[in-house]
């Protein structure tokens, strides 16, 4: 019996070429194709003083017959423009980063995984304005690049039920900026993410201020049971995902009861005695959780294992994403 071979961890094998572009004197620069090197910044940029950065994530799949096809491209550069006007970052124009995600993926299309793997595609925008002394402006010139790395299934292995420590005490990020994807708030998650790790052995944070259910350090938070979907109503506090909003159309195309509104730590404990819990975002796409740990006491999610709801959701989307389920709702781009 031969051994299934070592694959690289999420995220850190990069192809060969990324697109890149500038903003100087008002305007985005046409887009260029160019190997994967460091970048030319100075070390006064802004973005390395005053954190003006923004990113997006998402996937292309390889089919048999040999085509990709980008999932929600559309959506997720809607948020990164978002994200950009949050931050006051020069905002692109959506066609300029759709053509160099597609740039891109031509240029290494023969590094595109086939299933269970992906091509996941990361645009980045970050300000260059090179002064120490602008904490109070904007940066005025900046640069977007287009990254683009070979995943394959995150749980290689098999799925593992989630240890999460419940936090209802602390916020994962500042209340207006929870819905911009900017690397500092998951830089803030990242101190409370690894005491609990130390401390409990956790694999992530719930952050539950004042009582109210929210988001973790890197992903969104569903409770699930058979027919029934909950997740915390949309708000500028935490992030708006593109998985999340998959998962709960699908939920509803099934037939689901959807629901997005508050729900408080006590309502979550009482539903996790029989129902389900889970984590979605793109790379794992619906990690089923185990484990909550509140005040001390570890409350074990139903049976402690990740829950046949939420492993039939997790499948079903998948499927629509490599194109074995029909795409009803238009979110794939053939490139």
């Amino acid at each position: 019996m031969t051994s299934q071979p070592q694959r690289p961890a999420f995220g850190t094998l990069l192809t060969s070429h990324m697109a890149v572009a500038t903003y100087r004197d008002g305007g985005w620069s046409q887009s260029e194709i160019k190997p994967v090197e460091p970048l030319p910044i100075s070390p006064a940029a802004h973005m390395l003083h005053y954190a003006s950065t923004c990113f997006e994530g998402f996937k292309a799949f390889r089919r048999d017959d040999g085509s990709v096809h980008i999932f929600r491209m559309d959506r997720h550069i809607l948020r990164l423009q978002q994200s950009a006007r949050q931050l006051v970052l020069p905002q692109p124009d959506a066609a300029q980063v759709g053509e160099m995600v597609r740039a891109v993926i031509k240029s290494c299309r023969d590094a595109v995984p086939e299933a269970p793997g992906a091509l996941y595609l990361r645009p980045i925008i970050f300000g260059t304005t090179a002064n120490i002394g602008a904490a109070t402006t904007p940066a005025t010139e900046a640069m977007m690049v287009v990254l683009a790395s070979p995943v394959w299934d995150y749980f290689a292995s098999g799925p593992k039920p989630l240890r999460i420590l419940v936090d209802d005490q602390n916020t994962r990020s500042a209340e207006h900026m929870g819905m911009v994807k900017t690397g500092g708030n998951y830089a803030a998650a990242l101190a409370p993410i690894m005491n609990a790790r130390a401390k409990y052995k956790a694999d992530q944070v719930l952050f539950c201020p004042g009582g109210q259910v929210q988001e973790t350090g890197a992903a969104n938070f569903m409770l699930i049971r058979e027919g029934e979907l909950l997740t915390r109503s949309l708000d500028s506090t935490f992030l708006h995902g593109v998985t999340r909003d998959s998962l709960l159309t699908l939920g509803r195309d099934m037939g689901y009861t959807v629901s997005e509104r508050k729900f408080d730590v006590l309502e979550m404990l009482d539903w996790v005695r029989t129902g389900e819990a889970a984590l979605s975002g793109t790379a794992a796409v619906l990690a089923g959780v185990g484990t909550l740990i509140y005040a001390g006491t570890e409350h074990r999610v139903a049976t402690g294992h990740v829950g046949p709801v939420t492993s039939s959701l997790r499948a079903k989307l998948i499927a629509v994403q490599q194109g074995e389920l029909p795409d009803r709702h238009g979110w794939l781009e053939r490139v």
